[in-house]
């Protein structure tokens, strides 16, 4: 199966999103999918109507050349994060996202998680065309799921997040991949579908 990007969208250092994305990344190389970490740490991105850098560039052709994406993003403020939304700010218009499968996950320090982030979150990527799949997963309590090293400690927390993994393999086997399959057949020359498309 072609790659999945994995956006980690917060700039702070030593963060809880990028934890949990490395649980779902986890999760991804055991079902034979390759991972492509973008950090939102490591990422020189320009405000809109800036001059564009070579980090953007890169960022748009991994969103582009993936399979489907999954964006992490806090809470902050009962909002998702700045550097997530400069992120898909840097995708482009339309959007890298446009038709993309899109997994969301937040973490939050709050008992209630990042449910107000991921409404936001799913909003906004709607907005831009992408294929927002159901099930956003939020992590509340983040701060008692990780050990001191970054290891996750909760159970149910860490299946959560391998089912935001599982959830967009599962779409892309079993609705985008035969869809590609169909419309490949379709366009062979000589195909006896040909004729009819």
């Amino acid at each position: 199966m072609d790659r999945i990007a994995c956006i980690s969208g917060t700039s702070r250092p030593d963060n809880y999103t990028l934890r949990a994305m490395h649980v779902v990344m986890d999760e991804l190389r055991v079902l034979d999918v390759e991972p492509v970490l973008l950090d939102g740490r490591e990422l020189d991105l320009p405000f809109p109507g800036q001059p564009e850098t070579a980090d953007a560039r890169r960022l748009r052709e991994i969103v582009s050349g993936a399979a489907g994406v999954i964006i992490g993003t806090p809470e902050y403020h009962g909002s998702f994060a700045a550097m997530t939304k400069l992120i898909i700010e840097n995708l482009g218009f339309p959007s890298a996202l446009e038709g993309k499968p899109v997994a969301l996950l937040g973490v939050a320090g709050g008992r209630i998680g990042a449910i107000k982030s991921l409404e936001q979150l799913r909003s906004v990527c709607a907005h831009t065309g992408a294929i927002v799949m159901p099930g956003a997963v939020s992590i509340a309590g983040v701060r008692k799921v990780f050990d001191a090293e970054g290891r996750i400690t909760d159970e149910a927390s860490r299946e959560a997040l391998h089912g935001v993994a599982r959830s967009l393999v599962d779409f892309l086997k079993e609705y985008v991949r035969p869809r590609q399959v169909l419309e490949s057949m379709v366009r062979e020359e000589g195909h006896p579908w040909a004729a009819t498309v």
